[in-house]
């Protein structure tokens, strides 16, 4: 690969900082793509150390000198400076995630990285400074012109690939939320993903029900029947390997895990549960619909163990790695 990824550097009082360092300090055991970090030179470098390790950081003034220097240090494209006070969320740290995050998508954007890996960030905190999206991946979607309604969270695991219809709303929001159309427009972008940057050629879709067996021909509500299965059904008019209204129950054991690539669920913790009890330490958050490629690892802040070198960067290398094969797949590599 020619083209390095960028990873923005989150809000700086969490653990984005040291583990875009402790990821770095693995990137031969890894074999991890070259990538470079949007944020503070000089903070890295403080999160890194109070992290215990002893890294040489480059600043970095564009993309292209991130291949020179990656193999002995860890680039950084200097965007501004803060002190590093980890757990204590500020306005100056959540002005400098946001302008990391608009740097690092422009970059992506303009074709001078290849990917974007998104650290984790506050969303309350970003609110304070005029941020009015519901979190990163809604910005992002703006900003590569694409209505938020056609920008699909998956989550990605090595056991699992999970992609929640609704998302961050209420329990109690969701049935009226749904419709056979939103279904069946983001289980087809799906598919599209898995074809383009993860190289699946008839991706299998695995549609969960709403309701407990999936209705139960209707005695536990007609959802199922009356909104999930149609969209089931024109997705495989569109030639589209989809099954289901599945009974959520019994999806995600391993023998059924074997007979899809992707499980469609109609919300947040239906998705979610089984993805973090399989994947907690791998997984990564993937935003498809995008021109670009975009990861973020699983996880938030973690302002109260930021500082402290317990935070796991498995999630970090899991994100840097597959924005890096999406980009190899992306430019037929």
């Amino acid at each position: 690969m020619t083209l390095p990824l960028a990873l923005s550097i989150g809000d700086p009082a969490g653990i984005g900082p040291e583990l875009a360092a402790a990821a770095w300090c693995l990137r031969a055991a890894e074999s991890l793509p070259h990538f470079f970090v949007v944020g503070s030179a000089r903070l890295v470098e403080a999160a890194a150390r109070r992290r215990g390790l002893n890294i040489p950081i480059c600043a970095v003034k564009s993309p292209d000198e991130v291949a020179g220097c990656f193999a002995d240090a860890l680039p950084v494209l200097d965007i501004g400076d803060l002190d590093y006070t980890p757990g204590e969320p500020c306005d100056a740290g959540a002005t400098l995630a946001l302008d990391a995050l608009s740097s690092a998508t422009g970059l992506v954007r303009s074709g001078a990285a290849s990917a974007l890996i998104t650290g984790p960030i506050a969303k309350s905190r970003l609110a304070r400074i005029g941020f009015d999206y519901p979190g990163q991946t809604e910005y992002v979607a703006q900003a590569c012109g694409i209505s938020p309604e056609n920008a699909v969270m998956m989550l990605a695991g090595p056991s699992l690939r999970v992609v929640p219809i609704t998302v961050h709303v209420a329990l109690r929001a969701v049935p009226d939320l749904l419709s056979t159309e939103l279904i069946r427009n983001r289980a087809a972008i799906t598919a599209a993903a898995l074809t383009r940057d993860y190289g699946i050629a008839n991706p299998r879709l695995a549609v969960a029900g709403l309701n407990p067996h999936a209705g139960e021909d209707g005695r536990m509500g007609r959802e199922d029947a009356d909104i999930v299965a149609p969209a089931v059904a024109l997705l495989r008019e569109a030639g589209i390997n989809a099954f289901g209204p599945l009974p959520p129950d019994t999806m995600f054991h391993a023998e059924a895990r074997k007979t899809y690539d992707v499980a469609i669920c109609m919300y947040h913790d239906q998705a979610l549960i089984p993805m973090k009890a399989l994947d907690f330490d791998e997984g990564v958050n993937v935003t498809l619909g995008l021109p670009i490629i975009r990861t973020s690892p699983d996880h938030g802040t973690a302002f109260a163990i930021a500082g402290t070198g317990t935070a796991r960067v498995g999630p970090t290398v899991a994100a840097l790695r597959m924005a890096g094969e999406c980009a190899l797949r992306r430019a037929g590599l």
